[in-house]
Formats: C-alpha cells, sequence, structure tokens
C-alpha cells in the first residue's frame, strides 16, 4: 500500500509526527539511516507545553515521560558568589508547572513504544535517496544497509531527519545562518557538593563566561560551558578534569564531579530555512532550524512543529479540510522558529558577555527584574513555552474584544478530556448549549467535536483548535459558522468568508505580554517561545 505519508528521520521529531497521524487513521512509513535510536541524553528537558500536548495522544498521555522524568522546579541566575534571582516553576499555568528533565534516549524509548502499540515499526538503517516531487507526491528510493533499494511513492513528504537534512538538501532549501566562534563543553556526570536543592538548576554568569548545572536526577547533572574557539572543524571533546577546572573556576566552590556519562565537545550554530513547506512536501524539527542550547527549546520547538503540522494533514489526507488549511504550517511555525533562533542567540550573547562594564549592567539589570514577581511568572511562562501563541497566524478568524485574542493558548482545564485527544482532530465549540450550536456542531461534523463545552466567558461563543489554541470567538454564530465553512473541505458558497483579525492591543486592565516578553528578551533572561 503507497503510505500517506513518508516521514525521513526518526528521532523524537518524526516519531511524534508518525503517532499523532497514526491516531488519525493517516498511513505512515517512517525511515531511519540510524541503526538504533540514541543511547545519549541529547536534547533533555520536556517543557511543559510540550507535555500538554503529549496529553492529547496515547491511552496515558504524558504520564509515561512524567514517570521516566525528574521535575525541576526552578532556575537560579548567579553571578560570581551573588545570587542575581530565581525562577520558580510553580506558577506556571499548567497541570505540568516544572520542567521535565529526562534524557533524550528516554524520549525516543517512550515514543518508540507508543508506535509499537499503534502498529507502526521504525524502519531503521534505511536512508532515503533519490528524493524528488510530484504535483500529487513525492518519490524516494529507500536504501537498506545490505545495500538493497526500493522505490517507494508517498501522498506526501515529512523531512525530521536533523540538521544534515538529506530532505532539505535534496529540494535544494537554503539553510541560511551562520557558526559561533566559540567552543563549548558538555559533560553528563555524576557531582557531590551541589549547594541547591536537587530539583533547580542553576545558570552562572562569570567573567569568563557562562556555566549552566542542570539536574537529571539526583546526584547527576549536566553541566554546559564555554570555551575559547580554537581552531578545526569541531569543538575538541574535554577530559573530565577538564570540566571540573571550569566548575571550579565559575560554579560553585566544593563541588567534585566523577564517574562521567557523557562528554562531547560542540559549536552553535543558527540556521533556519525561510519556508517550511515545499509543495508535498515539509521540513520539521532540526531539518528546518538549529540554535543555541539556551533555554533548551530545540526539541520541544521539533515536536510541537509536528504537533501543528499533524492535525492540519490529518484532516487534508482525510478529505475533511480545504488544503489551503496546510498553508498556515509554515507562517505558524516559521514564525516561531524564527524567535526561537533570535531569542536563543540574545540569550546567548548576554551570557557570554565579556566586557566587565557590560557585565556589571547585565547583573545589575537581571537582579532588578528577576525582583519582580509578574516579570518572573513571564520568564517561567515563556521557558516552559505555555507563552507560545499564534498572533498572526492566517487561521486566525474574529475575536471578542477584550478577551482572548485569536491564536492564543487556551489552557487545558483539570478534568476535562484534552482539546485534540481522540482518533479524530477536531475543532471544540466552549459556549452555552444551544439548539443552534447544536445544529453547527453536526452540520460541521467532520471539523467540529460534538461534544460543547461550557463558555470560556459568559455570553461568547469560542472555537478552539485541536492543539488548544483559540482559532476564533463571537457573540453569535454567524461568524463562527462563517470561519469553519472556509476551512471545511467543500465550503458552503451562501455563507460569507470569515475575516482574519489583526488585531493585537492587550486586553483592558491586563499587562501587554508582548512588551513583557520583550523587556525580558532585550536583557537575554529569556526566550519569547519555543
Amino acid at each position: 500500500m503507497t503510505p500517506s505519508v513518508l516521514i525521513v528521520g526518526a528521532g523524537p521529531v518524526g516519531m511524534t509526527l508518525a503517532s499523532e497521524l497514526t491516531r488519525y487513521g493517516v498511513e505512515v512509513r517512517i525511515v531511519d539511516q540510524a541503526p538504533a535510536r540514541t543511547d545519549k541524553s541529547k536534547a533533555m528537558v520536556l517543557w511543559s507545553r510540550t507535555l500538554e500536548l503529549l496529553d492529547r495522544g496515547g491511552a496515558e498521555g504524558a504520564a509515561p515521560f512524567v514517570e521516566a522524568g525528574f521535575k525541576i522546579a526552578g532556575v537560579t541566575f548567579v553571578a560570581g558568589a551573588d545570587v542575581v534571582g530565581r525562577v520558580a516553576m510553580d506558577a506556571i499555568p499548567s497541570q505540568h508547572a516544572y520542567a521535565l528533565a529526562i534524557p533524550q534516549s528516554e524520549t525516543e524509548r517512550l515514543l518508540e513504544e507508543r508506535l509499537a502499540e499503534q502498529g507502526v515499526t521504525v524502519e531503521r538503517s534505511t536512508e532515503a535517496t533519490s528524493i524528488a516531487l510530484e504535483a500529487d507526491g513525492a518519490r524516494a528510493v529507500l536504501r537498506r544497509a545490505d545495500g538493497a533499494e526500493e522505490a517507494v511513492r508517498a501522498d506526501w513528504l515529512v523531512g525530521c531527519d536533523g540538521a544534515h537534512s538529506a530532505v532539505r538538501h535534496a529540494l535544494n532549501m537554503p539553510f541560511a545562518g551562520e557558526t559561533l566562534l566559540s567552543d563549548w563543553v558538555l559533560a553528563d556526570v555524576h557531582m557531590q557538593g551541589y549547594p541547591r536543592p536537587d530539583t533547580d538548576a542553576s545558570i552562572h554568569w562569570h567573567r569568563d563566561g557562562v556555566l549552566l548545572i542542570f539536574p537529571i536526577q539526583p546526584g547527576r547533572y549536566r553541566i554546559i560551558g564555554d570555551l575559547p574557539y580554537t581552531d578545526g572543524q569541531s569543538a575538541p571533546t574535554p577530559a573530565l578534569d577538564q570540566v571540573q577546572a571550569l566548575v571550579d573556576r565559575r560554579g560553585p566552590a566544593g563541588t567534585r564531579l566523577f564517574d562521567p556519562i557523557w562528554l562531547s565537545g560542540f559549536r552553535i550554530n543558527g540556521r533556519k530555512v525561510a519556508s517550511y513547506r515545499r509543495g508535498r512536501a515539509f521540513l520539521a524539527g532540526d531539518a528546518a532550524h538549529i540554535h543555541s542550547p539556551a533555554g533548551g527549546q530545540g526539541m520541544n520547538t521539533g515536536m510541537q512543529d509536528a504537533i501543528n503540522l499533524a492535525w492540519k494533514m490529518a484532516l487534508v489526507v482525510h478529505g475533511r479540510a480545504d488544503q489551503a488549511l496546510l498553508d498556515s504550517y509554515s507562517p505558524e511555525r516559521s514564525g516561531v522558529g524564527e524567535e526561537v533562533l533570535k531569542a536563543a542567540e540574545r540569550l546567548t550573547s548576554v551570557a557570554t558577555l565579556k566586557n566587565p562594564l557590560a557585565q556589571g549592567v547585565r547583573n545589575a539589570v537581571g537582579r532588578l527584574l528577576l525582583g519582580v514577581p509578574r516579570i518572573t511568572h513571564g520568564v517561567a511562562d515563556a521557558m516552559s513555552e505555555v507563552a507560545i501563541h499564534y498572533a498572526d497566524s492566517p487561521l486566525n478568524g474574529p475575536g471578542v474584544r477584550g478577551l482572548m485574542r485569536p491564536g492564543e493558548r487556551v489552557p487545558p482545564a483539570a478534568g476535562q478530556v484534552p482539546v485534540g485527544a481522540g482518533s479524530a482532530p477536531r475543532f471544540v465549540l466552549f459556549a452555552d448549549h444551544t439548539p443552534a450550536l447544536v445544529a453547527m456542531a453536526e452540520r460541521f461534523g467532520d471539523l467540529v467535536d460534538p461534544a460543547i463545552r461550557p463558555a470560556l466567558h459568559d455570553g461568547t461563543i469560542a472555537l478552539v483548535r485541536p492543539d488548544g489554541y483559540l482559532a476564533c470567538s463571537a457573540t453569535g454564530p454567524d461568524l463562527v459558522e462563517a470561519y469553519l465553512s472556509r476551512l471545511a473541505a467543500h465550503p458552503d458558497p451562501s455563507l460569507p468568508r470569515c475575516p482574519v483579525r489583526h488585531e493585537r492591543r492587550p486586553a483592558a486592565g491586563h499587562p501587554d505580554p508582548e512588551g513583557m516578553r520583550a523587556l525580558m528578551q532585550r536583557h537575554g533572561l529569556v526566550p519569547v517561545v519555543a
């Protein structure tokens, strides 16, 4: 059988996409050149928003990931021997009010097990070559380790195959950006003498550079720091005593590193494609964007790329929505990727300042900002990715002035089935239950869940996307019905096209979240989105 979607790359992004599409009834085939999933810790944190989205898929949602991980309660900023401030995670407006430390090897294991339960096997030691697009699909040759080749065709192709993406190269999609001229060390080690709770990460601003200490589990930590640039094609792998010396100079006194699990050197690349789509092909994750590890946003950004694409692709593949729905993937996720790239660059630049005067200003501003609860809450929201929004999405319909704006996240409610759960991606109506709304839900049954949920605000009708973002809102059903007609595979010509809303002013009486994020980014405290 010809697969509806061929996914190249079976890391966290590719497997997330495969799992989402499979539960929505889309045929997939997923291949990866590597003989086995990674055994390294690599990307090591799942943020609140990613966990919320994982709750939508699988019988247990995000629970297996939470069980396998370790909850981080806060991040402490330190300059020399002085604490600049602390960002606590417990105020994040989410059921997952923490950062989850979990090695990428465990994330991949759990995703592969979920796929196996869904009846999907990752085809490993399989390279995709001779990739070519057609008007109605894509062709590729799959080459296995023994040299055997298979010509395949798919209706859609998605490259989730990392920074050196074969799909991106085959489609000649430029990967614009640059490499930062500094070397970095990464060490996953055991450590004694850490002066803070194991549930806290710490960022040390030192006159020589930056040092990050992130707990993986009690007694085991990830350490990252920058070093002067050296000649060579790649940064050298450090020895344990070099990492110990770096911690002794920049980090807390009295620590002892031992029993290293993984030592590596790396350089930071900041690169991104201009568009995530070319005809019947899409890019997601590191194939589309790579950036500094500052903020720990990379894997989460890619997994959220996959979730964004999956529900749209499923509706189109099943003939329930117009193919134009897929045109929203690139602008939405490219916008997020662009902000992640810029914010990570700012965060890295501020953390690695070398000028003593600039360092003093940074420390003073950081101490001032991190002393304001409203600011620290905003930092936590941005770190945890619950601040992600699509203010300029082409999918945004009208909104009720002064209330939540289209493109904003609708927080999952405790005790409710998550929006987007189940075997079909459907929009959900939040409104007072009326016969007119019941009839509308039935009329658009391919797009809308028949169960109407309690109104988000009195007297309003809100339509929430399958990924939990507000699509539109109104005080009457006409505009919502017009919005749905615009998305439907066969729109009703008797209904007007629903206008796209771009109004971005903050609700009266509430702080401007854009202004708060801009202030924090300017001083390098946190990325905007992830």
